[in-house]
């Protein structure tokens, strides 16, 4: 028997509006809140909020002294179109060369790592 289950996962950044509008854009969904609080209602699943935080600092990837933390796999239909898009959205190549791969990791513009999955 679960003693919880999972309300939402909180991702720390300097401007939670810009970076909840990023995620927006690539997942769908609606934007709610103001000020250092904001909600990403996604369709069909589970939403992420964002929360500023004074002083933030992007994890490092890869880097075997500085963790990632955590990162989100996206599932997406087509990692080219995927890439493309999140890229004009602001996301920058983290590991995405290998093109053999059924994944390629960007971080979101306040750094965070994320991966494209084609799985």
């Amino acid at each position: 028997m679960a003693l919880a289950k999972l309300g939402v996962v909180v991702l720390d950044c300097p401007d939670p509006r810009a970076l909840a509008g990023f995620y927006a854009e690539v997942l769908g969904g609606a934007v709610e809140g103001d000020g250092d609080w904001i909600d990403l209602k996604v369709p069909g699943g589970q939403a992420l909020a964002f929360q500023r935080a004074a002083g933030f600092a992007a994890p490092g990837w890869p880097a075997p002294d500085d963790s990632q933390q955590f990162h989100l796999d996206l599932v997406v239909e087509d990692l080219d179109a995927a890439e493309k898009g999140v890229l004009e959205l602001g996301a920058k190549p983290l590991d995405a060369e290998d093109r053999s791969r059924g994944w390629r990791v960007y971080a979101d513009p306040a750094g965070h790592p994320f991966c494209l999955c084609a799985c």
